[in-house]
């Protein structure tokens, strides 16, 4: 795919539904969506019952005239395959091409996404349409790419799928004697001597081999690997000249190797929906949607778009808060500041019927323009001026964090204590380094770490030879390296190493465990004596790894239950690098010594901002911009550095800047460097208000 045709400019635009509306409705729209400086429109993602009312009888001529109306105001196209949500006359043929819950329970037809991707039937049928669709806008002048089907989503415990498990199974361990040996299947006397026999991990009330569980989850995510794979082979034999995305679903998705999923695509793309009813309790919007970008930024280490921007309070059933003035503006520009080159609106026009009535577009139900549409015009003026000068950049990042899917799906079968959540540590783990404006990249265990001044690793419990090795590489040439506790604990299989604890680790850390305690209830206590800083004494909650010396330095040790006085927190000498090992979890705790650590490897933000204002850079080796976003529903006032232009063209008038409730200033920086002074808050008296 040639690179020119996905950032040959910035993407700008919305998914639309022309199948729900009246043809007549058609150029209304494509003018509203000129107005507000679109230039590219998702269509069709789920339209299959439209393109093939019965089976093997194709409709494309309603599409055909809305890609016109859409092409004639300047719009560039970006399919989608209409796989996630079969016609109802595709099931009816078969029930049995629905997935199995992990209760045993067969979906039944009326949502969507409600297939079986290992059904040789259902793969047939997603063959017949996509290749129809794919040899009729092979040469359309307005389609540039392809989306393949729509977020990927959960497990399947159907008898397709049990099939197909096995069979991979076979792929991977070719014997029965291999595997048996790998899950150690002597134990509760379930050793297999045919493949037919290996059972998929149903949640029947009974407990799994760990392994045959860590197995299934790494065979789901391989199977939708594999569904893409079917659908891309087809557009890319007819479609060479059109790049081939999925929209992605962010960090928070824990069902796919999104590594995996990522590596056959020419583009990530994801959907970014910071306020909804899955998250809205959580906290920490800004630093949750940040590393959302991050993590999918860091899939193929390149630029992203979101395919779908949240623009309106979402809903099904209930209704979220709808998007303050300047936050719809805000979301997207965050996005663009950690790495988009894209920003595509979903929806344009907010549904009349369908389970989403109430998931809010940037048209109101009635199709009038509002305060949501004025808004992204706006933001559509800007992007014009702008845009295009910032598609070559890429955020600065000196942190690495990694991501281990193997890790994260063990985690899932066995959690160890009730309150220990991968996803949650990993978020309170970024969180500290994005309230101080540090930038960090999330890549996978085996990615090339030699660039980063540090790399933070929580919860690396699944460890494989490579891992280790490529670990010790980046320690062993001057990296800093930060492990947290459960680190190393299972082998590729997902059984407990032959091994004193961290396992593959161990010489790496320079320390062994030699207990742990699981706590529930108080928390133990810990006393954290780091360089240059005060002893100072933190709780410590829900894991205590208690730490053997074997070479290390003790940061810390337990002043409470029975292992008083051991190591808590360890730093070994290894090579011309370090490694922090930290054996137990307490945000306060974390954030002091994911702090020092900031300080003493001086990769702290040169920018001090008030709270609630994230400042990201975007940069090349010639050019730096700023992005300066403010989270907060009250005006902050910010002292810049000099020699920047304001809005990347006029030189700033004075050296501080005033930040609207939830606005954004975008600056370029003309020297290579900032200088010694920094960004802070001032006080009233001391700026003038930019107009």
């Amino acid at each position: 795919m040639p690179q020119k045709i996905i950032n040959h400019k910035f993407a700008f635009g919305v998914d639309y539904y022309p199948e729900q509306w009246d043809e007549t409705r058609w150029k209304i729209d494509a003018q509203l969506m000129l107005e507000a400086g679109f230039n590219t429109v998702r269509l069709a993602e789920f339209a299959w019952a439209k393109l093939e009312p019965e089976c093997s009888v194709f409709d494309f001529a309603w599409l055909d005239r809305a890609i016109a109306v859409l092409h004639e105001y300047g719009l560039e196209i970006v399919l989608g395959t209409p796989t996630a949500s079969p016609p109802a006359w595709l099931y009816a043929s078969n029930p049995e091409l629905f997935r199995v819950l992990p209760d045993g329970r067969r979906l039944t037809y009326g949502h969507r996404r409600g297939y079986s991707p290992s059904h040789p039937e259902y793969l047939e049928h997603s063959r017949r349409i996509v290749t129809k669709m794919a040899q009729h806008y092979a040469n359309h002048p307005a389609v540039i790419g392809w989306q393949i089907d729509n977020e990927f989503g959960e497990r399947d415990y159907s008898p397709a799928a049990q099939t197909a498990f096995q069979d991979w199974l076979k792929h991977k361990y070719t014997t029965l004697e291999a595997l048996n040996a790998a899950w150690g299947t002597v134990f509760w006397s379930h050793t297999y001597t045919a493949w037919s026999q290996i059972p998929v991990p149903l949640q029947t009330g009974a407990t799994h081999n760990p392994s045959l569980c860590l197995a299934f989850a790494r065979f789901s995510s391989d199977s939708y690997v594999e569904y893409q794979k079917l659908q891309l082979e087809i557009l890319r034999r007819h479609c060479p000249n059109h790049f081939m995305t999925h929209n992605l679903m962010g960090f928070g998705y824990d069902q796919i190797n999104y590594f995996d999923l990522a590596h056959d695509l020419d583009l990530v793309t994801w959907d970014n929906y910071p306020r909804m009813w899955w998250n809205i309790s959580e906290g920490d919007e800004p630093a949750r949607a940040a590393l959302n970008h991050a993590t999918m930024r860091g899939l193929k280490n390149q630029a992203f778009w979101v395919m779908e921007q949240q623009s309106g309070a979402g809903g099904w059933e209930y209704v979220v808060p709808h998007p303050k003035p300047g936050e719809i503006r805000l979301w997207a520009m965050q996005a663009i500041a950690h790495g988009a080159n894209g920003i595509i609106f979903f929806r344009f026009r907010t549904a009349r019927h369908g389970a989403e009535q109430y998931w809010h577009g940037l048209l109101e139900h009635d199709g009038t323009p509002g305060r949501r549409y004025q808004e992204v015009k706006v933001l559509g003026k800007e992007l014009q001026n702008w845009g295009s000068k910032i598609l070559q950049t890429r955020p600065k990042a000196d942190v690495a964090f990694v991501l281990s899917y193997d890790s994260r799906f063990a985690f899932q079968i066995q959690q160890n204590n009730p309150n220990l959540h991968y996803s949650q540590l990993f978020k309170r783990w970024y969180s500290s380094f994005h309230a101080q404006n540090i930038g960090v990249d999330v890549v996978c265990a085996t990615s090339d770490l030699q660039a980063y001044k540090l790399v933070v690793v929580p919860l690396l419990h699944v460890v494989t030879p490579e891992i280790a090795a490529n670990l010790e590489r980046y320690v062993q040439a001057g990296g800093t390296l930060v492990l947290s506790f459960r680190a190393g604990v299972k082998d590729e299989h997902n059984a407990i190493v032959d091994a004193p604890l961290p396992g593959l680790l161990r010489s790496l850390a320079g320390a062994k465990v030699i207990e742990y305690d699981s706590l529930y209830g108080a928390p133990s206590q810990i006393q954290l004596n780091l360089p240059t800083r005060a002893t100072q004494t933190f709780p410590s909650e829900i894991w205590c790894d208690i730490f053997e010396p074997e070479g290390a330095d003790v940061l810390a040790t337990y002043i409470t239950g029975h292992y008083a006085g051991a190591a808590a927190i360890t730093r070994n000498r290894f090579g011309l690098g370090e490694v922090i090992l930290l054996g137990t979890a307490g945000a306060e705790l974390e954030t002091e010594v994911l702090g020092w650590l900031a300080e003493s490897l001086e990769i702290c933000s040169k920018i001090v901002s008030p709270q609630g204002v994230e400042i990201v850079e975007r940069s090349t080796k010639d050019q730096r911009f700023l992005f300066i976003l403010n989270h907060m529903p009250q005006a902050q006032h910010i002292r810049v550095p000099a020699n920047i232009s304001n809005k990347l063209e006029q030189p700033l008038e004075n050296r501080f800047i005033t930040l609207e409730p939830f606005g954004v200033q975008v600056l370029r920086l003309k020297t290579d460097t900032i200088s010694n002074e920094q960004l802070n808050p001032s006080t009233p008296k001391d700026f003038n208000v930019m107009v």
